[in-house]
């Protein structure tokens, strides 16, 4: 029964994933709100891993508009491993 619970868990994880890979756009640009739903964690923590270094880079589009690559953003997804 453990197996059979285990497999559905990995095999939601990578529906999950597939559904997240496809609300990014395939090219463009996305916002911090999006990338955080998509990814499953807090805007703060995309703000925080982008200063760090640990997440590409955003982009400022204008004095109050702040956006990410759609392509790195998904790059940076496939390098570690968040994308089927």
């Amino acid at each position: 029964m453990m197996a059979l619970e285990t497999t559905r868990h990995v095999m939601e994880q990578q529906t999950m994933s597939l559904k997240s890979v496809s609300a990014l756009p395939q090219e463009g640009f996305v916002r911090v709100d999006t990338i955080a739903k998509v990814l499953g964690i807090a805007v703060v923590t995309v703000w925080r891993w982008s200063a760090k270094g640990n997440f590409p880079k955003p982009i400022k589009l204008s004095e109050r508009v702040t956006a990410w690559r759609a392509e790195e953003v998904r790059a940076w997804m496939n390098a570690q491993g968040k994308a089927a």
